[in-house]
Parts: C-alpha cells; structure tokens; sequence
C-alpha cells in the first residue's frame, strides 16, 4: 500500500460494529471484515461478537490458518491509535479475612480440648470414688 496509512481511534472503530458495517481490530491493523461475514467458516456472529475491542486474542485463539492471515490484507483499511485501547487489568481477587467457620476463637478450641478430657477423667473417677464407698 501505497501513500500515508490511516490511523483509527478505538472509538472510531467501535461505530462500525453491526452486519452491514463491521470492522475488526487485530495486531493493532484494522480490517474491515463486511464483505467477509457471511463467507467467515466460524458464522458472523464471531465476527460481530469481536468488534468494538482488540480482538488479537479471539483470533490468535482460534489457530487461522496461514492462508487466513493472508487473506486478511485484502481487508485492511489503516491502524488502530494503540493509546486508545484500553490497558488489560490484572484481575486480583479481592482480600478476604480468615473466616472461621464456627465462629469461635481458636484459643477457646484449644483449652476446650484440654479441659473436657479433664472434666470426664474427673467425673469418671470421681463416679467410681462414690459408688466404691456406698
């Protein structure tokens, strides 16, 4: 191609975004994909489904076939302004606090599990001191 390349923002690309006007952002090229929606082995409701957004991924994704990628040129109508689209966010859960299912205190756990074996020896031996002197 000859001449100056034309250079689309993300919200320019984005207008065109239904059957009779789709285009497609891929590997920061822009393509207008109209004329190849009914022809696309994938339908073009994968083609609609990609618009409005970097669809590099969705493409690269799928594994298209070298002949694919070279039909692309015939598509391309300019580049996308690359600071317009938005940086991908990590996503991160959110902080949660140790949740103790029952609620209770581990330190009362832990003195529990010490004192109850305690209380029933003492009410086992305290049961036989009675009923042996009777």
């Amino acid at each position: 191609m000859g001449g100056e390349r034309k250079v689309f923002t993300l919200a320019e690309v984005s207008q065109h975004n239904n059957a009779k006007d789709c285009w497609l952002v891929i590997h920061g090229k822009v393509y207008n994909v109209t004329k190849f929606l009914e022809d696309h082995p994938g339908g073009d409701e994968v083609l609609l489904s990609s618009t409005g957004k970097d669809a590099s991924n969705d493409f690269d994704d799928i594994g298209h076939s070298t002949s694919a990628v070279a039909m692309m040129d015939e598509f391309y109508v300019g580049d996308i302004d690359t600071s317009t689209i938005p940086s991908k966010v990590k996503y991160t859960p959110p902080k949660q606090p140790h949740y103790n299912q029952d609620k209770t205190p581990e330190f009362i756990i832990r003195v529990l599990q010490f004192l109850i074996p305690l209380f029933i020896l003492g009410l086992a031996v305290g049961v036989r001191f009675y009923t042996k002197s009777s």
